[in-house]
C-alpha cells in the first residue's frame, strides 16, 4: 500500500539487524523530506493527506446531518401533516410518497452520476451542485404555509434528492483519504461528527421555537424560520469541505455515453465483484430495518409507549449522542477485528434492540433499547461505508459508492413501507410492526456470512 512504500522510502525499513550486521555508528541523519514527515505523521491517512483535510471531509457529515434530523425526523414532517395538509387522512401517505419519489430518483441517477464523476474527476463539482440544491430546497420549505402542499412536496423531493446524492459523493472521497487498513476509523470520524451536527441544528431550532412560542408565535411562523436556520447551518458548516478537500482523481478517457457504459460494464462483470454484489444485497436488507427504525421510532415511542412530544425530543437528543459515540469508538475497533465481524456484531445488536423494544412495557427498557439502537446505528453506518471503500476499485470509487447509495435508498423505500403495511393490516399493532422489521436484520446477517473481504479486495485491486 502507499503508506507502507512511503515508510520504506523514508527510512527505517532496512536496518543493520535485518541484514545480520552489527550496528555501526552513523552520522546524524539529515531532516526528512517534507513528504516523508507528512507520511510519518499521517497515521490512518494516506501520504499527502493532512488531518485538516480529513477534518474538512468529516465536516460535510456534520453539515448535512441537520437536514435529516430537523426536516425528516423531528420538525418538518409533523408540521407538514398537521399544518400544511391540515391533518388530512392522506397527509402521512403524501409525505412518504414524496420521500419514496426522491429515493427512486436517486436509485436511477446515483450509479450513473458516480461513473460520470469518476471519468471527469468531478466528485467535488457534483458535490457542490448537490449541496446547493439541498440548501436551496431546504430554504424553499419555508415557503410552505397552511395549504401549500404542492410547494412543500416539490421542495421536499428536491432537497431530499440532493441530500442523498451528496451523501454518496462525499463517501466516495473516503478511500482517497484513508489507508485501506484504517477505513473504518476515518469513516467513524465523519459519522461521529455527523450526529453532533444534527444535535446542533436541532438545538438551534428548538431554542428558536421556545423563544417564538414565548412571543406568541404559532407553528406556521416558527417552523419556516427553522427551515432557514437549517439551510444556513448546512451552507456554513460545509464551507470547509469545499475549501480544503482536494479532488485527487484524474480525468479518464471518456467517450459519449461513458457513464452509462461503465455502469453496464460493472453489471456485466458483477461476477468479478461477487463479494461487493453480495454485500450490496446484504445492505438492502439490513438497511431496510434501520431505515424503518429511523423513520418510525418517534411514532412507535408515542403510539406504543405513550411518550409525549417532549419525551420524544429528549430521546432523539440522547440517541444522537450514543450514535456519535458508537461511530467514533467502533471505527477504530472495526479496523482491528475486520469489517465483516464488525458489521455482524452491529446486526446482532440491532436484533437485540428489536426484541427489547417489542417487549418493553415501561420506559426504562425502551430507553435501553433506544440507546442500543443509537450505538448500533453509528457503528453499522460507519462500518458499511468503510467496507464499500475496501471493496471498490481504485478508479471507480464514485461509481461503486453510487451503487452503495442505490442499495441504501432502495431499502429506504420498502423498509418503512413494510412497517406501515404490517401496522395497517394488524389494525395499528406497532409492536408487531417493529418485530417484523427484525427479520431484515436476520436476512442481512445470513447474507453477510458469505462475504469474503480478502477475495473482494483482490478483485478490487484487479478491477
Amino acid at each position: 500500500m502507499g503508506g507502507a512504500s512511503t515508510q520504506q522510502f523514508c527510512g527505517g525499513a532496512v536496518s543493520a539487524n535485518m541484514l545480520d550486521m552489527p550496528p555501526s555508528p552513523r552520522p546524524a541523519s539529515p531532516p526528512l523530506p517534507t513528504a516523508c514527515r507528512d507520511a510519518a505523521s499521517a497515521g490512518p491517512l494516506r501520504p499527502g493527506v493532512r488531518r485538516r483535510e480529513a477534518w474538512a471531509w468529516a465536516m460535510y457529515d456534520f453539515a448535512n446531518s441537520g437536514y435529516t434530523t430537523v426536516v425528516i425526523t423531528a420538525v418538518f414532517n409533523a408540521y407538514f401533516v398537521s399544518v400544511v395538509a391540515g391533518g388530512a387522512p392522506w397527509a402521512t401517505f403524501a409525505w412518504t410518497a414524496a420521500l419514496a419519489l426522491s429515493y427512486a430518483l436517486i436509485l436511477l441517477s446515483a450509479p450513473v452520476l458516480g461513473a460520470w464523476a469518476d471519468t471527469h474527476a468531478g466528485k467535488k463539482r457534483a458535490l457542490a451542485w448537490s449541496t446547493a440544491g439541498c440548501v436551496l430546497g431546504t430554504a424553499g420549505l419555508a415557503l410552505a404555509g397552511p395549504g401549500g402542499i404542492a410547494v412543500a412536496l416539490v421542495f421536499l423531493v428536491l432537497s431530499n434528492f440532493c441530500f442523498g446524492t451528496g451523501e454518496n459523493l462525499i463517501a466516495a472521497f473516503l478511500p482517497e483519504l484513508a489507508e485501506p487498513e484504517h477505513l473504518g476509523r476515518v469513516s467513524g470520524w465523519g459519522w461521529g461528527l455527523g450526529y453532533v451536527g444534527g444535535l446542533l441544528s436541532l438545538g438551534a431550532c428548538l431554542g428558536y421555537i421556545t423563544w417564538a412560542k414565548a412571543q406568541g408565535a404559532g407553528a406556521a411562523q416558527f417552523v419556516p424560520a427553522c427551515m432557514l436556520i437549517t439551510a444556513a447551518l448546512f451552507a456554513l458548516s460545509s464551507a470547509p469541505t469545499f475549501v480544503l478537500l482536494r479532488e485527487r482523481a484524474a480525468p479518464q478517457a471518456a467517450e459519449s455515453g461513458a457513464a452509462w457504459s461503465r455502469v453496464l460494464s460493472t453489471l456485466r462483470q458483477s461476477r468479478r465483484f461477487r463479494d461487493m454484489r453480495r454485500f450490496m444485497l446484504c445492505i438492502v436488507f439490513y438497511q431496510a430495518g434501520i431505515q424503518a427504525v429511523i423513520a418510525l421510532a418517534a411514532i412507535y415511542a408515542e403510539q406504543a409507549m405513550g411518550f409525549t412530544t417532549a419525551d420524544t425530543i429528549q430521546l432523539i437528543f440522547v440517541v444522537n449522542l450514543t450514535a456519535a459515540l458508537g461511530a467514533l469508538a467502533f471505527g477504530r475497533w472495526q479496523d482491528r477485528i475486520g469489517h465483516v465481524r464488525a458489521i455482524a456484531l452491529t446486526l446482532l445488536g440491532w436484533i437485540a434492540m428489536i426484541l427489547l423494544a417489542w417487549s418493553a412495557r415501561t420506559p426504562l427498557p425502551f430507553w435501553i433499547a433506544a440507546n442500543l439502537a443509537g450505538l448500533c446505528l453509528g457503528a453499522s453506518q460507519s462500518a458499511a461505508r468503510a467496507l464499500v471503500g475496501w471493496l471498490a476499485p481504485e478508479a471507480r470509487h464514485g461509481e461503486f459508492f453510487g451503487l452503495w447509495g442505490l442499495a441504501v435508498k432502495l431499502s429506504s423505500i420498502f423498509g418503512p413501507l413494510t412497517y406501515g403495511a404490517v401496522s395497517w393490516l394488524s389494525a395499528g399493532d406497532h409492536r408487531l410492526a417493529i418485530l417484523a422489521t427484525g427479520a431484515y436484520f436476520i436476512v442481512g446477517l445470513l447474507l453477510l456470512a458469505g462475504v469474503d473481504t480478502e477475495r473482494g479486495r483482490r478483485a478490487a485491486l484487479e478491477g
